[in-house]
């Protein structure tokens, strides 16, 4: 059975600030602490320098409960990154069929908006998935709103 969710948080940034945040291996750190900690390649700190074929896999990325127990692992594969919009990763995962995430930033009156969209199949347990992504992703968006502030509509 196949998932999707949408998050989305009005941030207090501009959207080249908000490209910089989510493209960054320390604030992806800082948005999954303390539940979880995804390891990358030794030298890789953003996603957008990284150079990357559509669809083929990059690296082997574990994914770490509490930051010290191995919890899953995603062939991380990027299939498209347009600089300062969006990046979309659609990923095998040892939890997951399929996973696919698309990350982007629009403008918006007193800031802009930090959207996340999520489509996913578990190989198992899919409520229990779902329940997990979706309190992940929340707590994720808490982060996010902690380190950049919370955007006052005008």
């Amino acid at each position: 059975m196949q998932y999707t969710a949408r998050y989305s948080s009005h941030i207090k940034a501009t959207p080249a600030q908000a490209w910089a945040w989510m493209t960054s291996v320390e604030s992806i750190s800082k948005e999954m602490s303390p539940i979880l900690r995804m390891t990358m390649p030794a030298g890789v700190k953003d996603l957008q320098s990284i150079s990357f074929e559509s669809g083929k896999p990059l690296f082997r990325s574990w994914f770490l409960l509490f930051k010290i127990l191995p919890f899953d692992f995603s062939d991380f594969t990027l299939e498209k990154i347009e600089p300062e919009i969006s990046f979309v990763e659609q990923s095998t995962m040892g939890s997951m069929r399929s996973w696919r995430h698309e990350r982007r930033v629009e403008p918006a009156n007193g800031g802009c908006l930090l959207i996340d969209e999520l489509t996913f199949e578990p190989r198992f347990a899919g409520w229990l998935a779902n329940k997990f992504v979706g309190i992940f992703f929340s707590h994720r968006h808490r982060q996010l709103l902690k380190y950049l502030g919370h955007a006052e509509m005008a």
